[in-house]
């Protein structure tokens, strides 16, 4: 879905291993995860499979709703699983505005902070013109979206097919952060620099914006953001630069840092971790830097951030899929305040305890791998879960 120059959803999912168990050592179920100090009859981890869906990107949750999770399919459905049921009728289906394949279509859902009260949510795709699209629509009935109420907030024109971005979350503030990728294609050849380094290109960013209308204009610029009122065509929405494609950020639930799984070209798949707050004016080195690698040289990317992890082509990583720090009480305390991710080709989940210093215990978890992992996702209780292109959509669970 995100991937290297040329490689579609169905070149990469070719190359996934069948299903398996990942081994763990001595003493630990190969589908377990031990409890802090690894206690006789602790709590282990395993994949619960919740439902099976047609090409689903993402699972997340509606504020103030516990009984319903919204599960997004590429072609332009949003599917409600409510009391462990999924709803015969979509909450949404756009399917005939969206273009959908290869890294094209229907790529996620935000609800606003105060969705309980306003109904407003946020839906990202590619529409028929190949351009990407910021959609607002509002709810008709707790599990009926309002077909009709659509309001376009933000278009994108963008050449190529791939690198799209596409994640929707709001952050903290209350802002929605969108993420970008960097037009597409292979090396970021637009222009005389590449999107992700051009401050007049919303590509390749991590972008923020108030989506609500006011004063005439869809949406409007926070006063906060980094080059707010620049001028000279410099793009106030721009939060974050110099990103390939970020196929899924998160903010810790705990700490308000933001982690970013930036998929890589040929070389170098990365995690990238900001402290609260310091991702404002952040520039995450592509194209001038691959990782921490030279991928342009002789360009620069000012006060370029290097990534806490890479992790290496070389290595069989090929498109990083970017997830949560865990903060989900019900989960072993060993594995609170990690951040899980994966990798689409590889499929195993991993965990590591990150920081912007640095990171620290990255290791595979012993779970089974996850065929053509597309996505993680989070709901309001901070529960995990794991969504797979092909179909499945798990919870991490202890037991």
């Amino acid at each position: 879905m995100r991937g290297r120059a040329g490689r579609s959803v169905a070149a990469l999912g070719a190359a996934v291993v069948a299903i398996g168990i990942l081994a763990c050592g001595s003493g630990v179920p190969a589908d377990g995860y031990p409890a802090a100090g690894g206690a006789t009859g602790a709590k282990h981890l395993a994949l619960l499979g919740i439902g099976t869906f047609d090409s689903p990107l993402y699972v997340t949750a509606g504020p103030g709703d516990d009984r319903r999770l919204f599960v997004v399919e590429q072609p332009g459905r949003i599917r409600i699983i409510r009391g462990g049921r999924t709803l015969a009728r979509p909450f949404l289906d756009i399917t005939r505005r969206v273009t959908s394949g290869g890294e094209q279509g229907l790529l996620s859902v935000a609800f606003a902070p105060d969705y309980a009260r306003s109904g407003r949510f946020y839906v990202y795709y590619t529409d028929k013109e190949q351009q990407q699209r910021v959609v607002e629509y509002r709810r008709a009935t707790a599990d009926r979206a309002a077909a009709g109420s659509a309001r376009l907030v933000l278009k994108m024109a963008d050449r190529e097919s791939n690198h799209n971005g596409g994640l929707l979350t709001f952050g903290p503030d209350g802002l929605l952060y969108i993420g970008t990728g960097d037009g597409g294609g292979a090396d970021d050849q637009h222009g005389s620099r590449g999107n992700a380094q051009d401050l007049t290109s919303p590509l390749g960013k991590l972008l923020r914006i108030d989506p609500r209308a006011a004063g005439g204009r869809p949406y409007s610029i926070p006063a906060s953001n980094p080059f707010a009122g620049r001028g000279g065509g410099v793009r106030g929405e721009i939060y974050s630069y110099g990103l390939r494609n970020p196929w899924r950020y998160a903010f810790d639930r705990a700490t308000g840092e933001l982690v970013i799984g930036d998929v890589g070209q040929n070389t170098i798949e990365e995690v990238d971790v900001v402290a609260k707050g310091k991702g404002r004016g952040a520039n995450f080195g592509w194209r001038p830097f691959e990782g921490t690698d030279v991928h342009s040289p002789g360009e620069a990317a000012p006060g370029a951030i290097a990534p806490v992890i890479q992790l290496r082509h070389s290595d069989g990583y090929c498109s990083i899929t970017g997830g949560y720090v865990v903060r989900d009480p019900s989960l072993p305390a060993s594995l609170r305040g990690r951040y899980l991710y994966s990798d689409f080709c590889k499929g195993d989940i991993r965990a590591a305890k990150v920081s912007p210093s640095g990171a620290s215990g990255d290791r595979g978890l012993p779970l089974k791998t996850v065929q053509s992992l597309s996505s993680f996702g989070q709901d309001n209780r901070g529960r995990i879960y794991v969504v797979s292109l092909s179909g499945a959509v798990y919870r991490l669970v202890a037991r």
